[in-house]
């Protein structure tokens, strides 16, 4: 496996790093990280990782640059790294939400190649959903970045217009979910049960579920009408919930941030 760097070593980029050496695909030794403040890569450093404030030396040291910084980050990232990057030796490849793969190559003024690659959270655990697109010329580094981030969950390759929508649903999709298991978690405190009860209960619920689905490939509405059965508790349940917008509700959200993910990089730009 070629030497990787992730430049910007926030929440999804730790995330990343972790979940590639818990994959077994790669060592600590094999991973360079870089932040803008030494300070902040001390516990990575204690954990085996290479860490650097020094994004050129980073990339020279490397062959798969992972581009994990914020869209308002990316630009200054570009002005530092572009003067070392080769095209015979470099493949980028890009988490940052609304930069396209052809605003990438001409701020870098450079061909090579750049994979858009959208992970979540997850993949620390080893259970991201990562959306990956590349130039059709470029296929055999989308199969690169298939094969690294299928050791860390599921992938799926899209067409480059529908990444916007991925970050949506799959990286934002993390906290909605997340807000949905903690909504039901207070309502379990709320018939009865201990916060910490609550919370164990809703997550594995939600999980039997979710896997539910992914192990069988069932359709949601085939399970709910399992168990809906007439003047049911739990139809009475759904009923009040969709009477206050639930279902509206995280499509609206879904739809918002799609949107939002469409616009965020050349509002930066």
């Amino acid at each position: 496996m070629k030497k990787i760097s992730i430049i910007g070593c926030g929440n999804i980029g730790s995330a990343i790093a972790n979940g590639l050496v818990k994959s077994n695909n790669y060592k600590h030794s094999e991973i360079i990280l870089t932040r803008r403040r030494s300070q902040d890569l001390e516990p990575y450093i204690e954990s085996g990782f290479i860490g650097l404030t020094d994004n050129k030396k980073a990339v020279n040291d490397s062959e798969i640059i992972i581009l994990a910084v914020t869209p308002q980050q990316l630009n200054a990232v570009f002005e530092d790294i572009k003067s070392v990057l080769d095209p015979n030796k470099h493949i980028i490849m890009s988490v940052v939400s609304g930069a396209s793969i052809k605003q990438i190559k001409d701020h870098l003024e450079l061909d090579l190649p750049v994979v858009r690659v959208m992970p979540n959270t997850a993949i620390a655990i080893q259970e991201s959903m990562t959306c990956i697109c590349a130039d059709k010329k470029d296929n055999e580094y989308a199969e690169l970045a298939i094969k690294i981030f299928d050791s860390v969950g599921k992938t799926i390759q899209i067409n480059e217009e529908l990444m916007g929508a991925a970050t949506a649903l799959c990286a934002c999709g993390t906290a909605f979910f997340l807000r949905a298991v903690r909504a039901a978690s207070q309502g379990g405190i709320e018939i009865g049960f201990h916060s910490h009860e609550a919370l164990v209960m809703a997550a594995q619920t939600a999980k039997g579920a979710a896997s539910m689905l992914l192990k069988e490939g069932k359709h949601p509405e085939r399970e709910i009408d399992k168990v809906t059965t007439p003047q049911g508790i739990t139809i009475s349940g759904l009923n009040q919930m969709e009477h206050n917008g639930f279902s509206s509700s995280m499509i609206k959200g879904i739809v918002t941030a799609s949107e939002k993910a469409e616009k965020i990089y050349s509002n930066n730009d």
